[in-house]
């Protein structure tokens, strides 16, 4: 995840401390010095989820270092939704799917997150408020210390639910949106969402919870930015997350309607210029962009054409944060709805092990399965133009899914970079 606002703009925002290793005055909804869990036998419970032992790094302040980060886990806490997205990484759909942990099996699982001293989870699904049991399940991971956000659709979320969401002290709400009116109905394949999602967005406005904007960027969508950054101003929505196409589930199909490397380009160009118009008429935004990491190094690079004093600054933020070395498999993590764990949400096809057999912070430290190793090691096991970049250091070859969707290897280099041959080797180019 790259913020924009941080780095083009210098604003600071929430989770900047965990992204760039300093805490911002905007950090306040990070969790701080919260009681230990009480301790557990290191053995597996009678549902073969026990905490196990691991160290717990203090919550206070920043990490010491980007991989020295517990992760941010997404819970994909059930595959049923109302919806069908067209490039929904789950390929989702409503209808009941078997083996889905049980509550019982689900408050095992967050005893042991909690326990390992997670910074967030991130509640996703399906469509998460499809799940009967989610205010408890979301209620108990609360008392557990565990700092909750929520991934959503938006159409399910009423008044009465986004009262219940606040009150229960979700610090952040994420809807997802791909465009406005019908546009957004196609991509979701039900007429009418648009209208439903809008009030989602509205209600939490209205109730004063924090809400974000998610959307998938396609060549379908991309040329509608503009309008997007209206919307987010004229709704008053705090947020805003924009995520390159990931080549996972039904995404998978769309991977020949990702966007082309001008187009990608012309994308960032906008978002650039509309974060930078926000802040400069004082509009409090976080503007963040998603499932990339040379997002970052794009942004060095205008501010470098611009003559920009803040170009040392920008690139050590980078380079704490070390792009995509630190994430999959390190600072991010995913646990499904059968308690399958893999190094992202976006890599459902490969099953690190599941947390019925093995707690998810034993699964997680455990190097011997060869993608995990490699992963959290990716500097030794990278190929291609990645190995080869100016800026791996900054980037850390991205995202690593793509990779091995495009070419069956996860360490070949990301067909999602957008930079030139010139820009990726510089001097040094064969």
């Amino acid at each position: 995840m790259i913020s924009i606002t941080k780095l083009y703009c210098g604003e600071a925002g929430p989770g900047d401390s965990i992204r760039y290793g300093e805490v911002s005055g905007r950090d306040e909804d990070l969790p701080r010095e919260i009681d230990p869990a009480p301790p557990a036998p290191s053995g597996p419970s009678r549902h073969g989820m026990g905490r196990g032992s691991h160290p717990a790094p203090s919550r206070a302040g920043a990490p010491k270092s980007a991989a020295e980060r517990r992760p941010v886990v997404v819970w994909n806490c059930t595959r049923t939704c109302n919806l069908k997205c067209i490039h929904c990484y789950t390929d989702s759909a409503a209808c009941r799917y078997e083996g889905e942990l049980t509550g019982v099996e689900a408050r095992a699982m967050l005893d042991d997150l909690a326990a390992f001293n997670i910074p967030a989870l991130l509640i996703s699904g399906g469509e998460p408020l499809m799940r009967p049991d989610f205010f408890e399940l979301a209620e108990y991971a609360v008392g557990r210390g565990l700092r909750l956000t929520l991934s959503t659709n938006g159409t399910l979320l009423t008044r009465d639910a986004v009262r219940r969401v606040k009150d229960l002290g979700f610090t952040y709400v994420g809807i997802s949106l791909d465009g406005i009116g019908s546009v957004n109905d196609r991509f979701r394949g039900h007429e009418g969402a648009f209208v439903k999602t809008m009030q989602g967005f509205r209600d939490c406005v209205d109730l004063g919870q924090r809400v974000g904007l998610r959307m998938t960027l396609t060549r379908h969508n991309y040329e509608d930015l503009d309008n997007i950054f209206d919307f987010i101003e004229s709704e008053n929505i705090d947020r805003a997350c924009f995520y390159h196409l990931a080549y996972s589930g039904r995404g998978g199909a769309l991977a020949g309607e990702d966007l082309r490397r001008e187009d990608t380009r012309a994308a960032m160009d906008t978002i650039l210029r509309r974060t930078r118009d926000f802040f400069a008429r004082g509009l409090n935004k976080d503007i963040l962009t998603v499932a990339n990491h040379v997002d970052g190094v794009y942004t060095l690079m205008k501010l470098r054409e611009e003559g920009s004093p803040r170009v040392a600054e920008v690139e050590r933020h980078l380079r704490w944060n070390g792009g995509g070395l630190y994430s999959s498999g390190v600072g991010i993590g995913d646990i499904d709805f059968n308690g399958d764990v893999h190094p992202d949400q976006f890599w459902m096809r490969y099953k690190l092990g599941n947390v019925r057999e093995r707690p998810f912070s034993v699964i997680w430290m455990d190097e011997s399965d060869p993608l995990m190793k490699g992963l959290k090691h990716r500097r030794d096991f990278i190929k291609g133009k990645c190995a080869a970049c100016q800026y791996f250091d900054l980037c850390g070859g991205s995202l690593r899914v793509r990779a091995d969707v495009a070419y069956g290897d996860p360490f070949e280099w990301d067909p999602g970079c957008y930079l030139t041959d010139e820009e990726i080797y510089g001097p040094n180019k064969p």
